[in-house]
């Protein structure tokens, strides 16, 4: 049950006593809400380093005496709602260092006739008491001399012995539940030199006679009185006015959750002649008077009013204050009346001309106002004001133009249900909130604004930032905004502060980009990183926007795509290249034009043949082609039809569909084979179509005539039937000397008519 810190955690495991095997390493452990009956002497004898200890919660009857006698770096022990019957000072003799004590809820009726607290030098924190617990003995608080916190459970508190709470030098603050009001004149006085905040719960205020104060003698030190749940009627709040005067350290008093029988009659001759109340902060909260529609306006309490500087009443059913009464809070620097029943008519009465003459701070937020433009009136009356909520009012509205004091710097009109904003907003403000209205955009022109909330609205951009150049804050949260910009953010030259989280998130790449690499931007960023979440794309919704990384694809789409058109371009224009080079084209529109050729018939019909020969030969030999051969063979008897390209193609047609034709328009097709005819690129295509057409029809239309010899390993290897076939069969060698010549004519006449 031990994590890496060595916090035990057994509490509510059923345990029946403390378990077995605790070291030296456990520094807490929490034993609450088990059945722990009994502590044993052994039970913590080796939890020496132990700094916590919660028993609360068990059925705790009795502890050995020497239980905690090595925990001497025990801080907090809290044995409270358990079944203690008596509390033995032996228990603590070891407990130096002690600061926090928890023994309430437990079934002791008072703390012994020993001082049980007298070795706890260090004790901080000190909660007693329980609904049996009936008696206060002198004694029993000796050793303590300081406490930041004592809380005692005196419900039923019958006996104190006057001067028990005198030993203890100094309380910052001392929370008391008192039903016997008979006993708390006398704990009062007891606490005069020491505590700082007395809060008593429960009590009903008695109608005390006897000063407060007698035999005491000044400085007090108690500041602060506060009663809770309490009961009070006119007469002991009459009575409680001029006793409390004589505590001259009393500054500030307080009533939470309290009830008054009565109608405001007090006996205002009695609190006039005591003279001027020394407290400056009043604050009630939920008063319940019962028919308070019929409570008096005091009218009498103007000389006890003079010097309060802070007056807060909520939540207590205030529908006016008399102007005559308000002009009389002279000093009053901050008035709350939030929570209660302040509507328009009754707005005009309290703030009249010449009341709350001081007044800085309003908080009118929380009632029954509906015209902002007579709101805005009412207060003008106000030479002072700095600060005004009103928010929580149906104003609905919002006019163009309203009348504001001219010293007003913080406006509060959050959750009015305003449409819009207008000019009716003062150009005085530093600090405006028109959170949660249900705005749609915000161009408002606030030269002297610092600290903006738009909180809970419709906005999906940021406010423009020239209209409020010297914005410090700025709240967007739980708006529409999909997204900011750098430029956006950094429009703002003195933006420290940037709340726009739980807002649906757009993580574009131009957004991510711009969080990621804006140098100090988590510091400006309110709740960053936790609450600023990706909405879109779906593959990242969800995510924290500072943890969301988009590959370059998703990034830079354009890009990538240009790169790779640009790439594509590159390479077909390298095909192109090299196509031109070796003229690919070439043998993809030859091959082209062999497939449409293996689809016609194998040889043209007879009276389509025009030739008796289609000759192929190099530009080197056209001499000898065209000066010899073709004379020899033209002029023959009979004379041979010869088709040469020089001569017989068709101008302005395709080159391939020419060699095409002439071949298929010749029953023959001679070639003059020579050096230069394998070095020529269209010699080298003509006998490309003729192995093409011709030797896969496995004829012997082709006829090669040597020009000079050449080797067979010269002829380019894929002609490999050309090759073949100078292999294997005859051909025509032109003969140097003149007699050879006319046998090479004959033979050569011969192949053409065969």
């Amino acid at each position: 049950s031990c994590d890496t810190s060595q916090l035990c955690n057994c509490s509510s495991m059923g345990l029946d006593f403390v378990p077995l095997g605790l070291t030296a390493k456990i520094t807490v452990l929490n034993l609450a809400h088990n059945r722990i009956k009994h502590i044993r002497s052994q039970d913590l004898q080796q939890a020496v380093n132990l700094r916590a200890l919660l028993l609360q919660s068990n059925k705790i009857s009795s502890i050995d005496e020497d239980s905690f006698q090595s925990l001497a770096k025990l801080e907090l022990l809290d044995l409270s709602n358990n079944s203690l019957a008596h509390v033995s000072p032996v228990w603590f003799g070891y407990l130096f260092s002690l600061q926090h004590l928890h023994l309430q809820g437990n079934s002791y009726r008072d703390l012994g006739e020993s001082p049980p607290f007298s070795s706890l030098r260090n004790l901080s924190s000190l909660h007693l008491g329980n609904p049996k617990f009936s008696v206060i003995r002198q004694g029993n608080f000796e050793g303590i001399e300081f406490l930041h916190k004592l809380w005692i459970d005196g419900s039923n508190l019958s006996q104190y012995e006057q001067g028990s709470l005198k030993s203890i030098k100094k309380i910052n603050h001392m929370i008391i539940n008192l039903r016997n009001s008979n006993i708390f004149s006398e704990i009062v006085r007891d606490l005069l030199h020491s505590v700082i905040w007395l809060e008593v719960t429960e009590i009903t205020l008695p109608v005390e006679k006897k000063s407060l104060v007698q035999n005491s003698t000044r400085p007090f030190r108690i500041q602060k009185l506060t009663f809770k749940e309490s009961f009070f009627t006119d007469e002991t709040i009459s009575r409680a006015i001029v006793l409390l005067k004589e505590i001259t350290s009393l500054k500030e008093l307080e009533a939470v959750d309290c009830v008054l029988d009565g109608q405001g009659k007090w006996n205002m001759k009695e609190i006039a002649r005591s003279g001027p109340s020394f407290v400056e902060t009043v604050t009630i909260i939920n008063a319940v008077i019962q028919n308070f529609h019929l409570f008096f306006d005091l009218n009498g309490m103007q000389s006890q009013i003079n010097n309060l500087k802070r007056l807060t009443i909520a939540s207590s059913n205030v529908f006016m204050v008399a102007c005559y009464i308000a002009k009389h809070f002279s000093s009053l620097l901050y008035l709350d009346f939030h929570d209660n029943l302040l509507a328009n008519k009754r707005l005009d009465e309290t703030i009249c001309e010449g009341s709350w003459p001081s007044l800085q701070t309003l908080n009118l937020s929380q009632n029954s106002l509906k015209f902002l433009e007579q709101t805005a009136k009412s207060i003008s009356r106000l030479p002072k004001l700095n600060n005004l909520d009103i928010s929580q009012n149906n104003f609905g509205e919002i006019p163009d133009v309203c009348e504001w004091p001219k010293t007003l710097k913080y406006l509060n009109l959050s959750n009015t249900q305003i449409p819009k904003v207008t000019t009716c907003i003062p150009r005085t403000l530093e600090v405006l909130d028109v959170s949660a209205n249900n705005l749609k955009e915000f161009g408002l022109e606030l030269p002297l604004l610092k600290e903006l909330y738009l909180t809970k609205n419709q906005l999906k951009t940021l406010p423009g930032a020239t209209p409020i150049p010297n914005l410090v804050a700025l709240s967007v949260r739980r708006n529409k905004l999909n997204s900011f910009s750098k430029e956006e953010f950094e429009s703002f030259k003195r933006m420290e502060l940037l709340d726009a989280s739980e807002n649906n998130f757009i993580c574009s790449c131009e957004f991510l980009s711009f969080i990621h690499h804006e140098a100090g931007i988590a510091q400006v960023l309110v709740g960053w990183p936790d609450k600023y979440v990706c909405d879109s794309p779906l593959a990242v919704r969800g995510a924290q926007v500072g943890a969301v990384h988009l590959s370059l694809m998703e990034c830079h789409r354009s890009l990538v795509v240009s790169l790779i058109c640009v790439l594509v371009f590159l390479v077909i224009l390298l095909l192109v290249a090299v196509g031109y080079k070796y003229h690919v084209v070439w043998y993809v529109r030859m091959t082209w034009a062999w497939l449409q050729a293996k689809r016609k018939p194998k040889r043209a019909p007879p009276k389509d043949v025009c030739y008796d020969a289609f000759v192929s030969y190099s530009e080197n030999d056209s001499d000898w082609v065209e000066n010899t051969m073709v004379r020899e063979l033209e002029q023959a008897c009979p004379p041979f039809r010869l088709c040469l390209h020089k001569r017989d193609f068709v101008p302005g047609k395709w080159i391939v569909d020419n060699i095409i034709d002439s071949i298929e328009k010749s029953r023959k097709t001679l070639f003059v084979l020579s050096e230069h005819f394998v070095q020529s690129e269209w010699c080298k295509y003509e006998l490309d179509f003729s192995h093409f057409r011709l030797f896969d029809e496995n004829n012997d239309a082709a006829i090669l005539v040597l020009l000079e010899p050449i080797q067979s390993k010269t002829i380019p290897k894929r002609f490999c039937k050309l090759r073949k076939i100078m292999n294997t069969k005859t051909y025509l060698e032109w003969p140097a000397g003149e007699e050879q010549q006319q046998v090479f004519w004959e033979n050569l006449k011969g192949a053409l008519k065969s």
